[in-house]
């Protein structure tokens, strides 16, 4: 085992090296396992840094389903479990993560723009990152991504002496029921039929600090502004299409199957904070350790290819 600063860097099956980690110690795992994909991958034609990918769908489950439950135990009461997956071999992990988590949400990574070399199927831009909890109340921190061109010319198009605003939603839509009230102002009345989705008394100093947008025609429902320069982005949904793959980006790709920095920094930002320990078992170039350092976040890196260790330190000194 190897320590750079805060991060521990181990080279074993990763099966052996959970059995030793201290049970309830961390608090987000991040799983980029074999996708039994049935390929060979190596990082170029003259370089054969790797590793095969083929199973039998027995063996693979069988893999699977020990990681997973070698993994559980040693999250923390509120720890999350990210297990990163492609589109077309995600039934195998699915059926075992829903088997053994009480919340299992696929966030959709669109890892690239188009497939223009694809002629006989339609073209893979999407990886699943099944983010897993046994927690009623997970970790979790409200991340932005960031605003876009088109984000930022269709939703602040209202202006004031403050500046310009976007509309946020105050009535609760129809399927839903809310705060029952009414509320009036310059003796307009407003009582929506499913009610607010906050107490009057919230309203009334919105009101107050002339954050609210008043609709021109009657029937209208009432919104709060939005100021673009008070506004850090939009916040994080689970279509993450900002993040482009290694090949679509500027990053310099040290591993066949690297991820990009910012993907796990974003993981790692949502369900952790600093100091906690981060957990990433079939590590690969060590990403998640970068990210980790990047972030101030205590790191155990694991895989067990020998070849990729210097890779790792590489990186992360």
């Amino acid at each position: 085992m190897i320590e750079i600063g805060n991060i521990k860097i181990h080279n074993e099956n990763c099966l052996d090296m959970l059995k030793n980690i201290d049970k309830a110690s961390v608090q987000t795992i991040y799983l980029d396992p074999p996708f039994n994909s049935k390929r060979d991958y190596q990082l170029t034609v003259d370089n054969s840094l790797g590793f095969t990918d083929k199973w039998t769908d027995n063996d693979y489950t069988k893999f699977i389903t020990e990681l997973i439950d070698l993994s559980i135990p040693l999250l923390t009461k509120n720890g999350t479990l990210y297990f990163h997956i492609s589109s077309d071999c995600m039934f195998i992990p699915e059926s075992i993560l829903r088997s053994k988590f009480k919340s299992v949400t696929p966030i959709f990574w669109k890892k690239c723009r188009s497939k223009n070399n694809v002629k006989n199927k339609l073209g893979s831009t999407i990886d699943f990152i099944f983010q897993c909890t046994n927690s009623k109340k997970p970790k979790f921190n409200i991340v932005y991504q960031d605003k876009d061109q088109k984000y930022l010319d269709n939703s602040f198009k209202n202006k004031d002496d403050v500046g310009n605003y976007s509309l946020g939603h105050l009535v609760t839509e129809p399927t839903k029921k809310g705060y029952m009230y009414e509320f009036t102002h310059q003796d307009r009345i407003f009582n929506p039929q499913s009610g607010w989705r906050i107490k009057k008394e919230v309203l009334e100093q919105l009101a107050t600090e002339n954050r609210l947008h008043f609709p021109k025609t009657k029937k209208a429902n009432l919104y709060k502004k939005i100021y673009l320069h008070e506004n850090p982005g939009k916040l994080c949904t689970d279509l993450w299409d900002d993040i482009h793959s290694i090949s679509q980006g500027k990053e310099l790709r040290k591993y066949p199957t690297a991820k990009p920095v910012k993907l796990l920094e974003r993981i790692i930002q949502i369900s952790s904070d600093e100091n906690d320990i981060v957990l990433d078992p079939m590590c690969g170039s060590g990403t998640t350790g970068i990210a980790c350092k990047n972030l101030n976040r205590k790191c155990i890196l694991n895989d067990l290819n020998k070849d990729v260790i210097e890779i790792i330190n590489n990186n992360i000194k």
